[in-house]
């Protein structure tokens, strides 16, 4: 097991390279675009008592939740739902995948099952939005401000009608600019949105810690520890997420009509194959169901079981730690299923002579690759929840903003280090290309100087 080394790159590539700007200027285009739909309110809200009921819910899920969205859904904007929606389809047209017979055949169909796959989950993810809005819409006329004023102007079904209509667009329109950021920008244009949300209120919720260290509300030392502990937290994520198990790959070479010495490679296995998807998709199937529980309101058992979830749910909880322990774990053993299949890897290199060595070609391979993966995804899944988890046992004794949470964190180094990798692969590839239009002017020009002798 190994961390990565650097490879030599010239950063003057980058100045040369207008297809990498043009990309690169979309994405952050794009991402300001997302944050100017995260301050365009709904209609028919009061924007000062719906932030006065949000104050006093925001320590449980949905501070959460409003993290995800870069606190869109404190400002009941037309982005509230986020991108959520989607991830949430995505899971189940994953999960509908494993099961059902009939995806797993489409699936297999190559781009153009993909293509059917994606359109279902497009239907879904409205379907999924239209069921948030409407509860959304139903639970904020329940909700009144202490002097008992409502938080919507004029409540009805017109009132409904248009909070679901915005909602759905809003989250539908984020889909569609997700995916263009994805096809003609850099990076993954979901988890770029919600990156993008957290690093956003990062500033805010620095100068609100230091503003509760002022007024005491925070010790000095206590402030110091979080950002030594975020500090060390960041580096133990880089460490893990560069961290690689390489298996030995052996591919022999025929000489007359035997088989000798032969070339060695690596088949490179990450510790944590999954990435940021299980903690995001795990925060989302918590979500979703109390995205509307958490704004019910009024009298009678409803009121009463709603106010026992949502309190069983809050922050540092046990059952909300059991439940975020449970899913991520769940995660990311299903996505690396998704994401990686040991036989077809190892049919991959039995068709290209490979072999690792002590290993018998084909279904033994398989077994050993599937047993070396299995036990880095246990190491994977663990770091995962120390990460997620231990930040936020500490973090819910105490009024710190959930920025400096070991899920945040996770989604904004991991982010940022597969965007920094991704531009320093369209740099090597124009690097690449320029070496070889030099190599090829050269042998061109040795090329005429021969005609003339």
């Amino acid at each position: 097991m190994s961390a990565v080394p650097g490879q030599n790159l010239d950063w003057s590539v980058f100045g040369r390279s207008k297809d990498l700007q043009a990309r690169i200027l979309f994405t952050l285009g794009a991402l300001i675009v997302y944050r100017i739909g995260t301050y365009i309110p709904l209609p028919g809200i009061d924007p000062n008592i719906l932030a006065e009921i949000f104050e006093q819910q925001q320590g449980g899920v949905l501070g959460i939740f409003d993290m995800f969205a870069g606190g869109a859904l404190g400002r009941m904007t037309i982005f509230a739902l986020n991108i959520m929606p989607y991830i949430s389809a995505s899971i189940i047209m994953q999960l509908m995948s494993s099961v059902s017979p009939e995806l797993a055949k489409i699936k297999k169909e190559g781009e153009s099952g993909r293509k059917l796959i994606n359109q279902y989950t497009r239907y879904l993810t409205v379907f999924l939005a239209a069921l948030q809005g409407y509860g959304i819409a139903a639970g904020l006329e329940g909700l009144s401000g202490t002097g008992g004023y409502s938080a919507v102007v004029e409540p009805g079904m017109f009132f409904r009608a248009t909070t679901v209509i915005t909602l759905v667009g809003g989250t539908v329109f984020l889909m569609w600019l997700g995916e263009q950021i994805t096809q003609r920008g850099i990076g993954n244009g979901i988890s770029l949105m919600i990156y993008a949300g957290i690093v956003a209120n990062l500033p805010s919720a620095l100068s609100g810690t230091l503003e509760l260290g002022r007024t005491g509300a925070l010790s000095t030392l206590l402030i110091i520890a979080l950002l030594v502990g975020s500090v060390l937290v960041i580096a133990f994520i880089v460490y893990i997420e560069r961290a690689q198990r390489r298996l030995t790959v052996q591919y022999p070479q025929r000489q007359g009509g035997r088989m000798s010495g032969g070339e060695s490679s690596h088949l490179p296995l990450k510790i944590n194959t999954s990435g940021v998807i299980p903690p995001i998709f795990a925060s989302s199937v918590l979500l979703l169901p109390l995205t509307i529980t958490s704004f019910q309101s009024g009298g009678g058992d409803t009121s009463d079981w709603v106010t026992t979830i949502s309190a069983m749910l809050g922050r540092g909880q046990p059952l909300y730690l059991l439940l975020f322990t449970a899913m991520i774990v769940f995660f990311a053993f299903f996505y690396t299923a998704v994401v990686f299949n040991p036989e077809e890897t190892a049919d991959n290199l039995k068709r290209n002579g490979g072999f690792i060595p002590g290993i018998r070609p084909g279904s033994n391979t398989a077994d050993h690759i599937d047993f070396v993966l299995t036990r880095l995804t246990t190491v994977g899944a663990i770091y995962l929840v120390m990460v997620c988890l231990l930040p936020e046992i500490l973090i819910s004794q105490y009024a710190v903003p959930f920025y400096f949470g070991g899920t945040s964190l996770l989604i904004v180094v991991s982010v940022t280090m597969d965007t920094v990798t991704q531009i320093q692969g369209y740099m090597f590839a124009q690097q690449y290309s320029g070496l070889m239009k030099r190599q090829q002017a050269k042998q061109g020009k040795q090329g005429k100087k021969g005609k003339r002798k």
